[in-house]
């Protein structure tokens, strides 16, 4: 399998994301949500000017993996919690997306970025760190089970102008 680089993100890195962004999620939910719909989504939510807007707030932390020859194949944001629990900002933080491309999934690549991940939450001082994960997407949830996350609750996550349930999983750190 080929190896996978991976490194902090800098704003240069907005338009592979946004490309990385919408191919990731198409290719994660095309399956069961409307076409329409998650296109909307894509065009908003991966918008080449929220991944420079993500990049520029020294609140957020993006981490970005790339092929040996530069092809970016995963990413990860922190953020500050936004989700609809009792939070602390303080002390939680929410891994807001957390993506590697089909074709660099297992091979321990994933393991990587959740360590890479958890000690950038130990770093800023976090207790908690906090995900929100679609219920149907079951290989994600045994990922993050085997992370030690928990259900913690639910909220109602919109994909154009159609809800859908995410559960909301924690983890202590």
């Amino acid at each position: 399998m080929t190896p996978i680089i991976w490194r902090r993100a800098t704003v240069e890195d907005a338009p592979a994301l946004s490309i990385l962004g919408a191919a990731t999620f198409l290719t994660s939910f095309a399956s069961d949500h409307p076409g329409s719909a998650l296109i909307a989504h894509i065009r908003k939510a991966h918008h080449e000017d929220w991944y420079h807007a993500a990049l520029s707030d020294p609140a957020q932390w993006v981490v970005i993996g790339e092929t040996p020859l530069g092809a970016p194949v995963g990413y990860a944001i922190l953020t500050p919690p936004d989700l609809p629990i009792d939070t602390d900002p303080a002390h939680d933080v929410e891994l807001k997306r957390v993506y590697l491309l089909h074709g660099w999934q297992g091979g321990g690549h994933g393991d990587t970025v959740m360590t890479l991940v958890l000690d950038e939450a130990r770093r800023r001082g976090a207790l908690r760190l906090l995900l929100a994960v679609y219920p149907r997407n079951e290989r994600a949830r045994r990922f993050y089970a085997r992370h030690g996350f928990a259900h913690v609750g639910e909220l109602t996550f919109m994909v154009g102008d159609v809800p859908f349930r995410d559960l909301i999983y924690a983890r202590p750190l």
